[in-house]
């Protein structure tokens, strides 16, 4: 028996993630789609507090819920930013080749042939999936659809402005007649010199590209691992003054000077550590996504190399500090 996820929530929702598949390119169906964060974010929901509660034993079982519901959030928003990052990634791609592929087209109807052959004959290998999209117009052109709706529905099958605006405007031509061939290389011209100053400005900003990523990659990392290792040491320190003084320091005549022993331990430190190196990298990873491409979402694919680098970065600093700190005091 199938289940029906999709019934699950609003006719609202389950449109606005097909037509997210649709611009994802993903043949995967809604109700798929809706059973894979359902199911998923339950499994999440589930298993994080068993785990955390044998891992710990003495959690708090409202504390290993709330990790629960924590994780199935987490789970929920990375399938999301999945999505959102195919999304992106098929728009960076068609307006990357779209220059070349109006040129191809501009010089075929100079040739004197018609613009929905054109369109199909521009193809090129490289073009990936994007010839697909135009092998589909070509079939709704032969079944008897307009070229205006065609092209319309080609631009539903990407979140593209430049794509809107190019397709926009050919359809403008064609209903009012004017040079198509001169327009086309007018518009690849325009997006090229477009794509320049966008490298441009990029290039501009890669200073502070490299400031960022070393303050979250290096920087913040390796004062965590110090910081740990002194609370190590002084704490060290501590228990050796306590067993040397059962009773406690005396007081220098001020109560308020009253030497005492640091209330954080080792233990917590490190489990803010690192939480807040996987925050600070997290969120590092797509702050310079969005200064280097102008996309917070193609940040996901430097997320794992940041998470990686700033959590070895704190138990290299750590090993080393520590290993400094151990053949001081013993010497």
């Amino acid at each position: 028996m199938k289940i029906t996820f999709e019934r699950l929530v609003s006719r609202s929702v389950v449109r606005f993630i097909s037509a997210e598949l649709d611009l994802a390119g993903m043949k995967m169906t809604p109700n798929t789609f809706f059973g894979i964060a359902i199911v998923g974010g339950l499994l999440f929901f589930i298993a994080t507090p068993a785990i955390a509660l044998l891992v710990i034993s003495k959690l708090n079982p409202g504390f290993a819920a709330i990790a629960g519901i924590v994780a199935a959030v987490i789970f929920e928003v990375a399938l999301y930013f999945v999505l959102e990052y195919k999304i992106d990634k098929r728009k960076s791609f068609v307006e990357g080749i779209l220059p070349e592929y109006l040129q191809l087209t501009a010089a075929n109807i100079r040739s004197g042939v018609s613009l929905d052959r054109s369109l199909m004959l521009a193809t090129r290998p490289d073009f990936g999936y994007f010839n697909q999209d135009i092998e589909t117009i070509n079939r709704q052109l032969y079944s008897g659809e307009t070229i205006q709706n065609s092209l319309n529905l080609l631009t539903k099958k990407y979140r593209s402005i430049q794509l809107q605006h190019t397709i926009r405007m050919i359809a403008e031509a064609v209903r009012y007649g004017g040079g198509l061939a001169d327009l086309l290389n007018q518009i690849a011209k325009d997006l090229r010199n477009q794509q320049i100053i966008q490298k441009e400005v990029s290039g501009q900003l890669f200073m502070y590209t490299i400031f960022i990523a070393f303050a979250v990659l290096i920087g913040a990392p390796a004062l965590y691992g110090l910081t740990s290792q002194m609370i190590k040491v002084t704490n060290s320190i501590w228990a050796g003054i306590l067993s040397q003084n059962p009773g406690g320091l005396p007081t220098t005549g001020l109560s308020f000077l009253k030497p005492s022993k640091p209330q954080i331990t080792t233990s917590m430190y490190y489990d803010f550590a690192l939480t807040a190196i996987i925050l600070i990298t997290g969120f590092g990873a797509f702050i310079v996504s969005a200064i280097a491409s102008g996309s917070v979402v193609k940040g996901i694919k430097y997320l794992p190399v940041f998470l990686l680098v700033g959590l070895a970065v704190y138990f290299i600093v750590g090993i080393v500090v520590g290993t400094l700190f151990g053949s001081i005091s013993n010497a």
